[in-house]
Parts: structure tokens; sequence; C-alpha cells
């Protein structure tokens, strides 16, 4: 039949065929002719989509909270202008390759991190790296739309939580339990959205990420808000944290390092919630792990081994040891997920690995150590 139907299709267009033209080219112009008006129905079906999306965002709000949208107490609106997250301006920031650089010139050419930090009411000058640095702003002016309605519709959520908190207004988060498509789709286009940016940064950059990577945070942080994100939208996370760490070990451009950079940043935030740390540690023990095994069977048998690789793998070393050392400092080793296969999988020789790496690559191999002695130490206590 499908042979028949392909026959009976070449004859129609070979007697229809207008002259001057071969049968080739009429072929590709009739099957543009049918792309395009496929591509125009799925644009419509988009944009419906969208639509739809908004209106349900909309009237979940409404059944939270009735008053949100009349709300003109002035003590209210003072509590919005507080906790608005004021995006940070890096107009000094440069394109930079990230050597050849002191700490000092990279947070003058970052900007302020105080900024950012006040904003999610934790500054400390002493934090490790990761957490002192705010995320740069990686948006595409072209992709801003396809985040501004996830931002903006968990902006309202998270303003409603803190009006709520405040006495100001009266909200029932349990209408989150019954649209639990309107959540997940939220989050899922916010974190899509992140994806596609940190995928292809752009420089100089916009202040809309980060925006956007302060309302996930805050999201998944928040006592009351996280346990309805987490419940309906953990694989989505998940899926996150893995692109995001395959995006650093990708990354093979030379001007490369304030996006990793960033990406890490946003891991490490992720990693304030103890249900996504425990299950980052164990991506992290995993991919160190496996590039530590590569690394040695190539160095056993002076193979060639992935340069690039070998110089992103560090910063997965520096979150896995940041992260490592949080945990141990709250004292929740007894409930950590990464005490199981991942962590008897990274222990396991590991001495032989330091041993025979130590002397061709001993920053590596020092890393590999500090990991071991806190999850040692982390064993111990």
């Amino acid at each position: 039949y499908l042979k028949i139907s392909k026959l009976a299709l070449a004859f129609a267009i070979i007697r229809s065929k207008p002259p001057g033209k071969s049968c080739k080219e009429y072929t590709e112009h009739l099957a543009k002719t049918v792309s395009e008006q496929d591509f125009g129905w799925k644009s419509k079906v988009e944009v419906l989509e969208a639509e739809v999306l908004r209106l349900r965002q909309e009237l979940l709000l409404n059944k939270i909270c009735p008053r949100f949208c009349s709300v003109n107490d002035a003590s209210a609106e003072a509590l919005l202008d507080q906790e608005h997250v004021n995006p940070v301006s890096y107009s000094s920031q440069l394109e930079d390759s990230g050597c050849d650089v002191s700490n000092d010139y990279a947070f003058d050419s970052l900007g302020t991190a105080s900024d950012f930090h006040q904003s999610e009411h934790n500054v400390n000058t002493s934090k490790p790296w990761l957490e002192v640095v705010p995320p740069l702003n990686l948006c595409c002016t072209s992709k801003k739309e396809f985040l501004t309605a996830p931002v903006q519709f968990l902006q309202h959520l998270l303003e409603i939580r803190k009006l709520s908190e405040g006495g100001i207004l009266q909200a029932d988060f349990t209408e989150l339990e019954n649209d639990s498509f309107t959540v997940c789709n939220s989050v899922s286009q916010l974190l899509d959205g992140l994806t596609v940016f940190y995928n292809s940064p752009k420089f100089p950059v916009s202040n809309f990420l980060t925006e956007a990577v302060s309302v996930l945070i805050s999201l998944i942080t928040d006592t009351k808000l996280s346990n309805h994100v987490l419940k309906k939208c953990f694989k989505k996370l998940e899926e996150f944290k893995k692109n995001l760490i395959q995006i650093i070990l990708r990354n093979s451009s030379v001007n490369r390092f304030q996006a990793l950079h960033t990406v890490s940043h946003t891991l490490v935030l992720l990693g304030r919630n103890n249900i996504l740390r425990n299950s980052l540690i164990s991506l992290l023990l995993s991919e160190v792990r496996r590039f530590a095994e590569e690394l040695l069977q190539a160095h056993q048998i002076q193979a060639m081994y992935d340069i690039t690789q070998y110089e992103n793998i560090f910063p997965l070393c520096m979150m896995l040891e940041q992260l490592l050392q949080n945990e141990t400092e709250e004292s929740n080793i007894s409930s950590s997920d990464y005490d199981g296969e991942e962590k008897i999988k990274f222990l396991r020789n590991l001495d032989q690995i330091i041993f025979h790496l130590s002397d061709e690559f001993p920053l590596f191999s020092l890393y590999l150590w500090r990991v071991s002695v806190l999850l040692n130490s982390a064993q111990i206590q």
C-alpha cells in the first residue's frame, strides 16, 4: 500500500508540475509549502497553549488569594517593595576569559556581590567563593518572553506567601495540591528557559536572568512552597541539575570560565535545599569518579586525554567540596542519600587512583583527597 501511494504521488507531481521546472524543484517547492503550513499551525498552537497556561495561572492565584489583585493597602505595598528582588547591575562586567585574573579583580568585574545576597537575606563575606559571587546574567533578549510568564507567576506566588506570613492577606495554599498542572508547567518553563540561556550565554548581559534565578532559589528554599514544588517537579529539577553539570563538562569555548562559574553558582544555590543537595552530591560524586577512572586508564597506557574536560572538572570538585562542607556544618549526615552506593563507588580504590595520578596531576589528586576526607569525616561523625 505504501509503495502504491508513493507511486501515485510521484505521478501526480509529474503531471501537475509547471513548465520550466524539474520534478525535483517542484517536489522541493511542495515540501517547503507543506512544512511552512505545519510550522504556522504549530506556532498558533504554542501561542494558544501559552495563553491557556497564563489564564490558569491567574485562576490559581485568585483561588489561593482572591484579594491579591486588589490589594491597595499601604503596608502591603511597602512589604512588596521590600521583598521585591532588585536586579543587580553589572555594567562594569567585561568579556573575559577568566585567565590571569586575581580574585580581587574578578570580584570587581562581576559587580557587587552584597546586593544579590541582601535580596536573599544572607549576606556573608566569609562564604566560599561559589556563594559570594552573584550569578552572571546570560539572558538573550530574543528568548526573554519565554521566561517572563513563569517568572511573574512564581513571583506573585512568593509575594502572596510573604504577605500571608505577615498577616496582611489570607491565603489558601492547599489549592496548589488541586492544580499541579499549572505549577509543574510554570516551573518546567522556567527551568527550560534557564537551560537555554546557560547553553548559549551572551555578553554583555541582561539583568533578567538574575531575577529568574532568584525566583527559582526563593521558591525551593521557602519552607511552605518548596514541599509543593518538590513533590510535583522533582524529576524536572533532577533533569535540570544533570543538564547544568553536562553544560559545565561539555563547554569547550576559550572564553568559558565566567559562564561555568555562573552555572556552578546556580547549582550550589540549588543545594541549599536538603533534598536537592543530597541528590546533587550523588550526581557530582558519580561524574568526578567517572573522570578519575578514565584519567587513570589513559595515564596507565599513556593515551591522550580530554584536556578541556580536565579543566572543566574542577568546578565540579569545588561544588562537591562546598556542598559536603555545608552538609557537615548542618549536622545532617544521617539523612544523606549519598552515603550509599555512590559514596562506596567513589571511595573504592581512591587511594590507588590518587597515588598513580599525584605526580602528573597534583591539583586534581589534591581535590580527590579533600573530598575523600570530607566523606570519611562525615562517616566518623
